[in-house]
């Protein structure tokens, strides 16, 4: 096989399989703010000891997520090294800044959000979740910077020619605030967020399903629909400007994302199809110049289609970027429906009263990484044949030296891992979820409330 597309599946297993981690933190981080900080303004023992329990759980994800992250450092300089040499100085500069004002802020305050129970304030532990949530959203401001300057590069020179060239930075904050990183932040910490307000959700179903930890597991749930209904609206909003953002700078992708060839004709918006590649013709259930009306306003003006570009100059997989883009925008609207819906069940006082939406709420938990899913393979699928838009091909982005052997055996070997670590994670996951949150007697509360106010009576 290919070397460029073993190396590519390779990149795309490893990153799709970390990906599942890190929005679930900066998710779960926000419950975890809004639950502790509940409990300092109504001193309600329900959300210290929802707070106790969801700690345990991030703490898992962010072990396994650190822990999955590493090796994509690594395939950058083993399979991507001309890529390395290319963005070397841009890239660097997005993950140090990652390394010192984020993942050092998250993990620094960490060991206090774990073990600080009795130890310091309840402010002082408070603030340490916000830090901790905090850090997690400022890791993905630099994680989707430099994904972004490849998208819609900025700020930057060329320094070389042929295989010495590279891109320096000549404007920081140019290549920060590139054309695309600002849509595309707000998109992710939106769909980070759901991805955690669904977990909550689904945990806290199933326990009312087992009538297990009632009061614990609705006020978990009810905190997670409040977050889980605005921000599945709010990603309506994100993801129209994102899109108006590829409109302009990325064309080839939107073409692709809804299968528009001809230039010269409106462009539709489809519900559900299939793209025939070799024919140029798409099919399915659409809104007649729907694109059209969204890029420009006008259902009847002409869109730019895939026939504007060279064949080498556009993506080639335009059904699979189709399918991908049409699943994140379904799982959207379903994620919508549910949580208004929900919503609508509270207002009336009749929110736990179906059994049916609960058991929808426990398997709820797989939209937000579909979603999440689809949209990195639209987005990175929809780039090819570019690693860097309009500068460098995918295809002169491989290490000259890799072969395909060498790709095949470390894919294999990531799969293993990854495997016994999937397994592993489950296994924690569930038996911290049979356990449940340790619900204290009132007693016990006092007792800790009066160490956390005297830290000389935990010795």
């Amino acid at each position: 096989m290919d070397v460029e597309i073993l190396a590519r599946v390779q990149f795309a297993f490893t990153i799709a399989f970390h990906y599942i981690y890190p929005p679930l933190s900066i998710g779960l981080g926000l419950i975890i703010v809004i639950a502790e900080g509940l409990f300092l303004k109504t001193g309600n023992p329900l959300y210290e000891q929802a707070t106790r329990f969801w700690i345990k759980i991030f703490a898992l994800i962010f072990g396994i997520g650190v822990a999955t992250g590493i090796i994509m450092e690594f395939e950058f300089g083993t399979n991507w090294s001309t890529y390395s040499k290319y963005v070397g100085d841009i890239f660097g500069s997005a993950l140090a800044a990652e390394g010192i004002f984020a993942f050092a802020l998250e993990s620094g305050f960490l060991g206090i959000l774990i073990f600080g129970w009795n130890r310091v304030s309840p402010r002082v532990h408070f603030i340490s979740a916000l830090m901790v949530f905090f850090g997690s959203l400022f890791s993905a401001v630099w994680i989707v910077v430099a994904n972004s300057w490849q998208q819609t590069p900025a700020g930057f020179h060329i320094v070389g020619e042929g295989m010495n060239a590279r891109a320096e930075i000549t404007d920081f904050w140019a290549m920060v605030f590139n054309p695309s990183s600002v849509d595309r932040l707000l998109h992710v910490w939106c769909a980070a967020v759901l991805s955690g307000a669904f977990f909550v959700l689904s945990v806290s179903a199933w326990y009312i399903i087992k009538n297990k930890h009632l009061p614990i597991a609705r006020s978990s749930f009810k905190i997670a629909l409040t977050v889980a209904t605005i921000f599945s609206l709010l990603q309506l909003f994100t993801g129209h400007k994102s899109a108006d953002g590829v409109s302009k700078y990325q064309p080839a992708k939107l073409a692709a994302a809804e299968g528009h060839f001809d230039s010269s004709a409106k462009a539709d918006m489809y519900l559900i199809g299939y793209v025939n590649n070799k024919e140029e013709k798409t099919s399915g259930i659409k809104i007649p110049g729907g694109l059209s009306f969204l890029v420009t306003g006008n259902f009847n003006a002409p869109v730019k289609g895939l026939n504007a570009f060279k064949k080498d100059e556009r993506p080639s997989q335009v059904n699979t970027i189709f399918q991908f883009y049409h699943a994140m925008i379904i799982v959207g609207m379903m994620m919508i429906a549910m949580t208004l819906y929900a919503s609508f069940l509270w207002w009336r006082n009749k929110l736990f009263e179906k059994k049916w939406l609960m058991i929808l709420f426990v398997w709820s938990v797989l939209l937000p990484q579909i979603g999440n899913q689809s949209g990195w393979f639209t987005a990175e699928i929809g780039r090819q044949p570019w690693i860097v838009y309009g500068l460098l091909k995918t295809s002169d982005a491989l290490s000259k030296a890799v072969t395909a052997n060498q790709v095949i055996f470390s894919l294999i070997l990531f799969t293993v891992v990854y495997i016994f670590l999937f397994a592993l994670f489950l296994f924690l996951l569930n038996r911290k979820i049979q356990h449940g949150p340790v619900e204290y007697s009132n007693q016990e509360l006092i007792g800790d409330a009066a160490k956390r106010d005297n830290p000389i009576m935990t010795h």
